[in-house]
């Protein structure tokens, strides 16, 4: 029977186990362990035809130090045509060789007995108790080589061992001379103090002298690129404040470790800080003033020194990016891809092209066909035409000089008159069969064949009269039915009176004009019928008068009469006028360049229609109509005021004229008071 195993790499399996107390563990991996162990003990005690591991979820496998060589592979079923014949085959699927996640060696921490303490006594009596900050404290310590990874339990043994062998104490009890102001002991307390106080330390770890700030130089690029490299990161990577720092990884990494790499480094968050070399000391200060400067120097400079750090760590990383053989790989790819794609989006374009072209071709093709088609239609109808024709001019040829031949069959000159256009008539009206069928009765009748002819066209001529009577008859018919008496109403004065004035009120220019004067004539114009003006009748009318000698009529005398007698009948009396108020009005007027003066013993009396509103606007608009540069201006403004004459126009412009003009003046001295 088949081995199947199963192994659940959810996320529940990767809760930690706890193996010992300094040793952990997930889930996962005791699972593949166990599989391992499971798959070893098989291949030694058991004979396996296959083993099928069925994986739910993504896992890394892989044989542990070669130790058994039964590899876990899942198998399936196909069906495979061999020849005519289909065979059940087991074929193995591809197999993907992965890594394993080991858990990691937990080392074991160094312990101060295990550790060797150096004493170089030169070094320490090289040291300036002034320069403290300068030396090296590990060193001091004799502890050069653990530095950062030493434990506060080792500096503090380290320090016993330096004060039990040089304190001034016991030099001075081994007869060695002390100087107490510059002894270098003081460097060795120095020490202690800044490693045994944890603040202090992690000042002076990120200034360690011993660590190496540079990056990879143009020599070292040439070298393994991975080896390089993983060195430089490596060194980096103790100043992250994120623990769990991703490796640099090899040739065989994926893409999507590669870019998380990389995106870790290109955020890099580093906790290095330089206080240590603050160069003014804020506890030496003797004022808070002096004190918050001090400050803001060091910050100034911690925050200088700390951006060039951050410049060091991009130029580190971007070196490395563009150095690296799998993004170039990775860019390779990917315009690879893009150039593929574009190939791709080319071709298709021009398959398109081609195709559409190929249509087009195939159109044009179709097109010439068919003209090619239609026109041989049209060639074979015209030879048909042309045939039919000869035909017909043959059989009427052969009619001709057989009814010739016969002297058209007549027994005196005017039956052969009558006869020969008979004849001509029956050649223009029978078609070629007719006429064949004739031509062939003919030479077997004889003249009874063609006075048959004769008759049957003489029917048809009367026929087709008739056809022509009946259709005009009927088309008479139908125009009788949409025939609409119209009836024009007459024009009286009054009307004509309407038409000047609607004319003048509603000048050129007018929306839909003439219909509006029909509407106007309409409302107050005098009918005896029902009937009304339109835009057409009023429009002819206006054009009539507009061309209309009025010199040779009485219409304006008429009109003048009617306007002096309705005066008459509204006004009463009659108006006086002030010689003394119209002789000081009109002293020094001047009217159409002539100046005219009205002596104290003068009396006018006018005796004449008021001017009403209607006609005030009627003036005015004749005015803007007609400008001083129309010929015959006032006449043309007279014709369009009914009731008023030529005269009373200029006479009525000139009053106007002296308004304006007073109302201007006394608006002056108005204004110059």
């Amino acid at each position: 029977m088949p081995t199947v195993l199963l192994l659940d790499v959810s996320l529940s399996m990767t809760r930690p186990v706890q193996i010992n107390d300094n040793a952990e563990t997930t889930r996962k991996q005791l699972a593949i362990i166990g599989i391992n162990a499971f798959l070893d003990q098989l291949s030694v005690h058991s004979k396996l035809e296959f083993i099928s591991l069925i994986v739910m979820g993504e896992v890394k496998l892989v044989k542990n130090n070669n130790v058994h060589n039964t590899v876990a592979i899942r198998y399936r079923f196909v069906w495979q045509t061999v020849g005519e014949e289909q065979h059940l085959k087991f074929v193995p699927h591809k197999v993907r060789k992965l890594k394993v996640e080991l858990p990691k060696e937990v080392k074991e921490e160094l312990k101060p007995e295990d550790v060797v303490y150096e004493d170089d006594v030169e070094y320490l009596r090289s040291l300036d108790p002034k320069e403290w900050k300068s030396q090296d404290h590990y060193k001091v310590l004799g502890i050069p080589k653990l530095r950062f990874k030493a434990t506060e339990e080792i500096i503090k043994t380290a320090y016993r061992k330096k004060v039990l062998k040089h304190h001034p104490d016991k030099r001075k009890a081994l007869g060695e001379e002390i100087k107490t102001d510059d002894d270098y002991f003081t460097c060795i307390t120095m020490a202690y103090e800044t490693l045994g106080n944890s603040i202090k330390r992690r000042s002076y770890d990120s200034v360690d002298p011993e660590f190496d700030n540079n990056i990879p130089s143009g020599g070292e690029l040439k070298k393994d690129f991975y080896e390089v490299f993983k060195y430089y990161f490596d060194l980096n990577s103790r100043w992250s404040e994120k623990p769990n720092v991703p490796q640099l990884g090899g040739s065989e990494s994926s893409r999507e470790e590669v870019e998380k790499f990389y995106s870790f480094w290109y955020d890099f968050k580093s906790w290095r800080e330089y206080s240590y070399e603050d160069e003014e000391d804020k506890e030496k200060c003797q004022d808070r003033d002096e004190r918050r400067y001090v400050d803001k120097l060091n910050k100034a400079e911690r925050l200088r020194k700390k951006k060039e750090e951050m410049s060091r760590i991009r130029s580190l990383v971007d070196l490395a990016y563009n150095n690296d053989p799998r993004i170039a790989k990775f860019k390779q790819d990917d315009k690879e891809r893009k150039l593929a794609a574009k190939r791709a989006k080319q071709t298709a374009a021009q398959a398109k092209k081609e195709e559409e072209e190929r249509i087009l071709r195939e159109a044009q093709l179709a097109k010439e066909q068919a003209e090619a088609a239609e026109r041989a239609k049209i060639e074979a109808k015209r030879q048909e035409r042309e045939a039919q024709k000869k035909a017909l001019k043959k059989e009427r040829k052969t009619l001709r000089d057989l009814c010739k031949a016969n002297n058209y069959y007549a027994d005196n000159s005017d039956e052969t008159l009558v006869n020969m256009t008979g004849l001509e008539t029956i050649c223009e009206m029978f078609s070629l069969i007719e006429l064949e069928e004739l031509n062939k009765n003919l030479t077997d009748i004889g003249k009874s064949a063609f006075e048959k002819a004769l008759k049957d066209m003489k029917q048809r001529i009367e026929k087709e009269k008739q056809a022509v009577i009946e259709a005009a008859k009927q088309k008479s018919s139908d125009n009788n039915k949409d025939v609409i008496t119209k009836v024009i109403p007459d024009w009286n004065e009054e009307n004509i009176q309407l038409l000047v004035k609607a004319v003048n009120l509603f000048p050129a220019g007018t929306n839909q004009r003439w219909e509006v004067v029909a509407n106007f004539i309409n409302q107050h114009g005098v009918f005896n019928s029902s009937a009304r003006f339109n835009a057409k009748v009023v429009l002819a009318k206006a054009k009539d008068l507009q061309n209309t000698d009025f010199s040779k009529n009485n219409l304006k005398d008429v009109a003048n009469k009617q306007a002096f007698d309705n005066f008459k009948k509204d006004k009463r009396n009659v108006l006086n006028v002030d010689e003394s108020g119209i002789s000081k009005k009109l002293d020094g007027v001047s009217l159409n360049g002539d100046s005219k003066k009205l002596s104290n013993g003068d009396v006018k009396i006018k005796q004449e229609a008021a001017w009403t509103t209607t006609e005030q606007q009627l003036l005015e608009q004749a005015l803007k109509t007609y400008p001083a540069s129309t010929a015959e201006r006032w006449d043309r403004i007279a014709d369009c005021i009914p009731k008023r004459s030529k005269k009373e126009c200029i006479k009525r412009y000139k009053e106007l004229v002296e308004t304006v003009k007073a109302k201007k003046a006394a608006q002056a001295a108005i204004g110059t008071k």
